[in-house]
Order: C-alpha cells, then sequence, then structure tokens
C-alpha cells in the first residue's frame, strides 16, 4: 500500500530519530572540542588553586598532598614544574622536565618566539594561554605565573590530546549513532507492524466483503477500538453472507427456471427445423412418385417396380429417421432403461462384422480384424450393438484412398476400448466437437449421398453417456478413428 499507516508512522519515527541523532553530531563536531578546551583552562586553574595552596601551606613534603597532585596531573593529562627563586628544581611531575623550565624562563625573562601565545585567561599571580613549543612542534595549553610563596610555575596539557579525543568521541558517537538509528529503524518498523497489522487486516476482510468473499475473520483478542471494530465487521459479514446467500438461491431458482424454458424452447425449435428438412426431401419424392404411379406415366412394370421402390426406400428412411429420433430422445431423457449384462464383444463385432462384409466387398474395403479370443464386458448388449453398427456404417460411408478398415480392441484395468479406423479425409478440426450434436453433417452432400441424417452419432453419445462411459473421435494422416469404453469384465 503506497499510503500505509505503517510506512508513515516508521517514517515519521525514523526521521525524528536520525535527524536528532544528526544534531548531536553536528554539536559534537562543532562545539566538542571547545568544550573540552574550556574544560581543560578549568582543570588547569582548578590544579593550580591546589598547589598554590598546598605549596603557601608547606605540604611540599606531606604524602597526601604528593598523591594528590600526582591523580590530578595523571587525571587531566597535567605536567607541573615549579622553580625556587634560585632557579632550581623545586617540584616537577614530568621527568623531561626540562622543557617546562626552559618555556618558565622565556615566560620569566620575555624570550617568547615570534608566534605569540593566544590569551585564553588571565589571573592575579598568573594567565592561561594557548602556546606552541617550536623545539618539539607541539601545541599546549598552559598557565604560568607565581605562586603566594613568590615561586615561578607552569602547568601545561597538550591540545593535541584533546583534538585527539574530540575526534575519537566524534567518530564514536557517529558509529554509535548509525547502529542505534539501524536498530532503533527495526524495532519502530516492527512495532508500526505491530499496530497497523490489525488496521490493515480489517482493510483487506473490508476488500474482500466487497468481492463477496466472507470467508475471512478477524481474530483478534485485543479489547481496544480495533478489536471492538473487528467483532462488529465479523457480525457484519455474517449477515451479509446469510442475505447474499438467501438472494442467490432464489436467483439461481429463477435462472434455472429461465434457462430450462429458453432450452426447451430452442430444443423444439431446433428440432422441429432438422426434422422438417430431413423429412421433406423424402415426402416430395414419396409424393410426385406416388402422384406418377396414379397418373400412369410409364404402363410398363419395370417403371412402376421402379417407383414403388423408391417410394418404398424413402419411407424406409422416414421410418428409421423416426425410429433414431424416437431412441435418442428416449436416452436424453433417461426413459430407455439400460440393462447391463455380460457378453462377448468379440464376437458381437463379428456379427456386425458379417452382416456389412457383403457392402464392403461392393466398395473394395479391406476389413482388418485379428481378434479370436473371446473379451467379456459388462454393458448393455443391443446399446453396444447400436454403437458398433452407427461406427462400422460411418466407417464405410467414408472409407477412401486405400479403403482400409481396420477393428480392434484395447484393454485397460477396468476398462475395454474399441477402436473403428477408416482411411479417408480426415475431419476438420473445428468440427470435432459438434459431429457429436444430432443433425450436424460435417458434408451434408456426401452425407445426402448414402442417406445419413447426422443422428447415429448423436446415439453414441447418448448410449455412452447413460452407462456412464466415455467416446471420442482421433484424426491421423491417413484416416479418422472412432473409440467408446465399456466396462471390462468387472463384477
Amino acid at each position: 500500500m503506497k499510503h500505509s499507516i505503517r510506512r508513515q508512522m516508521a517514517g515519521v519515527f525514523i526521521g525524528i530519530m536520525a535527524v536528532t541523532f544528526f544534531l548531536c553530531w553536528l554539536a559534537n563536531h562543532f562545539f566538542l572540542e571547545d568544550y573540552y578546551f574550556k574544560d581543560k583552562k578549568k582543570a588547569l586553574v582548578s590544579a593550580f588553586e591546589v598547589l598554590n595552596k598546598g605549596v603557601s601551606q608547606g605540604q611540599l613534603s606531606d604524602e597526601n598532598f604528593t598523591t594528590r597532585m600526582q591523580l590530578i596531573c595523571s587525571t587531566d593529562n597535567i605536567s607541573i614544574f615549579v622553580m625556587d627563586n634560585g632557579g632550581d628544581p623545586k617540584l616537577w611531575t614530568n621527568r623531561d622536565y626540562k622543557t617546562l623550565q626552559r618555556r618558565l624562563y622565556s615566560y620569566i625573562f620575555d624570550l617568547e618566539t615570534k608566534e605569540e601565545p593566544k590569551i585564553l585567561e588571565t589571573g592575579e599571580n598568573y594567565v592561561v594561554r594557548e602556546s606552541r613549543d617550536s623545539i618539539i612542534q607541539a601545541e599546549y595549553i598552559e598557565i604560568l605565573g607565581t605562586l603566594d610563596s613568590g615561586d615561578p610555575f607552569i602547568m601545561w596539557t597538550a591540545i593535541e590530546s584533546i583534538r585527539d579525543s574530540a575526534r575519537i568521541s566524534n567518530r564514536f558517537f557517529l558509529n554509535t549513532a548509525l547502529i542505534g538509528i539501524v536498530a532503533s529503524s527495526l524495532v519502530i518498523w516492527w512495532l508500526s507492524k505491530r499496530i497497523s497489522g490489525p488496521i490493515l487486516e480489517l482493510a483487506d476482510i473490508s476488500r474482500r466483503m466487497t468481492e463477496l468473499d466472507f470467508n475471512a475473520k478477524f481474530f483478534s483478542s485485543n479489547e481496544n477500538e480495533i478489536g471492538y471494530l473487528g467483532r462488529h465487521m465479523n457480525q457484519l459479514s455474517e449477515t451479509l453472507e446469510e442475505t447474499i446467500s438467501e438472494l442467490k438461491t432464489a436467483n439461481n431458482e429463477l435462472q434455472k427456471d429461465i434457462e430450462q424454458k429458453i432450452q426447451i424452447d430452442e430444443m423444439r425449435k431446433e428440432f422441429l427445423s432438422n426434422v422438417s428438412h430431413e423429412l421433406k426431401t423424402p415426402i416430395a419424392l414419396i409424393q410426385g412418385y406416388a402422384e406418377g404411379l396414379k397418373e400412369c406415366i410409364n404402363d410398363d412394370p419395370e417403371s412402376r417396380d421402379f417407383y414403388c421402390e423408391v417410394i418404398m426406400d424413402e419411407a424406409g428412411k422416414m421410418n428409421t429417421l423416426v425410429k433414431n429420433l424416437l431412441s435418442l430422445n428416449q436416452l436424453e431423457w433417461g426413459h430407455d432403461k439400460i440393462s447391463m449384462e455380460r457378453f462377448d464383444i468379440v464376437s458381437l463385432i463379428r456379427n456386425i462384422l458379417n452382416s456389412s462384409g457383403i457392402l464392403m466387398e461392393q466398395k473394395g474395403i479391406r476389413l482388418i480384424f485379428k481378434e479370436e479370443d473371446p473379451v467379456y464386458v459388462w454393458a448393455d448388449e443391443f446399446k453396444v450393438e447400436q454403437v458398433v453398427t452407427n461406427y462400422i456404417s460411418n466407417a464405410i460411408n467414408h472409407c477412401e484412398n486405400e479403403k482400409i478398415i481396420e477393428v480392434k480392441l484395447g484393454r485397460n484395468t477396468d476398462t475395454v476400448r474399441v477402436y473403428v479406423f477408416n482411411t479417408g479425409q480426415p475431419i476438420p478440426e473445428s468440427d470435432l466437437t459438434k459431429i457429436w450434436i444430432k443433425f450436424y453433417k460435417v458434408d451434408k452432400a456426401r452425407t445426402h449421398e448414402y442417406g445419413g441424417n447426422g443422428i447415429g452419432l448423436s446415439i453414441v453419445k447418448a448410449v455412452m453417456d447413460a452407462m456412464n462411459q466415455e467416446c471420442g473421435v482421433r484424426n491421423y494422416d491417413n484416416g479418422v478413428e472412432f473409440w467408446f469404453d465399456v466396462d471390462g469384465g468387472k463384477t
């Protein structure tokens, strides 16, 4: 979410924390060194006061005084040199006191170098200044003057150590600040997630409710405002789900009624149109030839026999069409009872092929069927005979090129699959799913030539559906293969 509360909260808190750390770092960077200078100057003045008091009270040989001065010097990194009026060392805390002695001489006898020291503070008997020793090339803060006892003194501390301390302190603070920002950011991000998580969960629940998904529920034991809102959203979700469920049930029933009425009306119109089309030609032929017989157009016996044969043939086609329609109607509406029995499907196929043998010989078709041993299956034998007859009839009527029809069986774990292949033109891919629709014809001229009416494959599909089995078709480069399944003898 682009403007999520979680990101806004985390951004605000992390931003405030980062700005605070940055300001602290700026203060350290620009003011820490000055603060150290002032602190060191204060430490020098404080050390001078202790030294002045101790010397004035004659405590130079006092062990407590000596220990105290050593502690001050070691703590604040201060070096001390005091000499008597004769110029001899009287007190020092650094083995290399010669440098301090030289600095004190230069101050007393005004032998300062060209670099003028920077005066930081001036007291009654002392001066605090920032100076540079050109010999050892070092900068110092020093306090020098005369004790109350009249003894000259000098104390100093190196500026370089102050600057090093400031740089180290700044670097340490920067590293600590960066680590603190990262660690704090993670904690803030986690806390913002804990706070914004329930809100985002409620937002997701509301979104899913707008999409009519009521499975999402808010689970929280919090007694705050968010928990209170979540429980009420759960109640709202349950109420909406019940209401929409009732509406959908009512709407579904209404939709089913409407669709059923539309389907029945469309089926009626389609049925009347197809039946009218299929019966129009035979009726016209019967009527024409019957009128010719009545009017004695041809009186010779051969012509009368031909007219009668045409009438009988067309009447037979109409009778077959009506029978197929009745059979298909019974199958589709579940009025035709399926009688499951165990029989040898190889014997059934061979009987059908023997019946069609003369027609295959007339068309020069070579039949391939190699099954010899019985294969027992469970199915409605009469209905399976209808299916095989339709497949064989289609194969004969569409057999071309090499003119080969091959029938074979395939055995699976629970089923037996019957294949009927014929050489010829493949079925167009766009028609493969439509050939099972009643009255549908891929090649209407070819179908009319052999007297087909487009119902045979519809009967096959209805039979297979009634027995809860599968059927189908597959194209090959040199022909078409139809198949169907039956229960493979499982009792």
